[in-house]
């Protein structure tokens, strides 16, 4: 059932995702995936949960060795995951629950984790910065590099062109972080 979720997901989006379609493809009933889940919500969330799970693992799989370059490993590799997991990461953003309830907090709490991996190398690039602000600007690094990224794969009006992405994801990051007072990395030779 996960699976066929997954797979519905990751081909269609998240609404074309209907319990209907999870049932018939597991050759089992719409109560069982009920009884599995919960609910509908519950099955979203399991993918949601395997996505940040996934995306959360690349991420701390980048070389930590020099701040900046860590902080452009993060973007690039978000672009990376995006790139081949669109629909899975627009679930996850895009999902809203049923009856306004709040979203699970071990969600909310990935997430989060996600962010916080930015911090230790703004802490490193801005040791005397106030703890709040760091991690403030690690949530707006974020959410602006996720913007762009966004945009330019769904190649949406006024977007950064799909085959410039990597470039100016590259000069975003550091026009951000010289407006933090920070040097840009050193170019590769």
């Amino acid at each position: 059932m996960l699976e066929t979720a997954r797979g519905i997901i990751a081909a269609k989006g998240l609404r074309s995702l209907k319990v209907r379609d999870v049932a018939e493809a597991a050759d089992c009933s719409i109560g069982s995936v009920y009884n599995e889940f919960g609910d509908f919500d519950g099955l979203i969330l399991t993918v949601n949960r395997e996505t940040v799970q996934a995306l959360a693992a690349q991420l701390a799989a980048v070389p930590s060795d020099d701040p900046v370059r860590q902080l452009h490993g993060y973007a690039e590799t978000y672009l990376g995951y995006f790139s081949t997991h669109a629909n899975l990461l627009r679930s996850l953003y895009e999902h809203r629950m049923e009856e306004d309830r709040p979203f699970p907090e071990d969600i909310l709490i990935m997430v989060m984790r996600a962010f916080a991996l930015m911090h230790d190398p703004l802490v490193q690039l801005m040791p005397e910065a106030d703890p709040a602000e760091i991690a403030l600007q690690a949530r707006m690094m974020f959410s602006a590099a996720h913007g762009i990224i966004s945009l330019g794969l769904e190649q949406r009006m006024v977007a950064v062109p799909p085959e410039k992405l990597r470039e100016q994801l590259a000069r975003f990051v550091d026009t951000y972080l010289a407006g933090l007072g920070v040097a840009p990395a050193p170019k590769k030779a």
